[in-house]
């Protein structure tokens, strides 16, 4: 099941399969998510840690959200040892639209300064 992910201003920018994949609004492989942290899909650079549909810089900062989960910044997280690149999942059929969240309340340490573009290379 796909979930929509937001950017901080509460704009639609990705789409998540729980502890799999993250995809773009277009439906192309953005990341995979291994041991808790997001990867890009292109380069296998690690993007930072995810917690359930959170997704968090290489400094701990929120990128992307979900409503189902606590916006919340974390201390720098130690790097993982690169995770082995899975194999190209099918696409998915593109969800329908979902009404724009209420905006959250700044997560102490504040927002990440990268965009979700920056942070996944797109």
């Amino acid at each position: 099941m796909l979930l929509p992910l937001f950017d901080k201003d509460c704009d639609l920018v990705a789409w998540i399969e729980p502890n799999k994949h993250i995809f773009g609004i277009n439906m192309e492989w953005v990341a995979f998510i291994s041991n808790g942290h997001a990867w890009s899909s292109k380069t296998g650079k690690w993007l930072g840690p995810v917690s359930g549909v959170l997704c968090k810089d290489t400094c701990g900062k929120p990128v992307v959200w979900n409503p189902k989960e606590k916006v919340s910044g974390t201390a720098r997280p130690a790097k993982p040892a690169k995770a082995v690149k899975v194999a190209r999942p099918a696409k998915p059929a593109k969800p329908a639209k979902p009404a724009k969240p209420a905006k959250p309340a700044t997560p102490a340490g504040g927002w990440s300064p990268e965009s979700y573009f920056a942070w996944s290379g797109k």
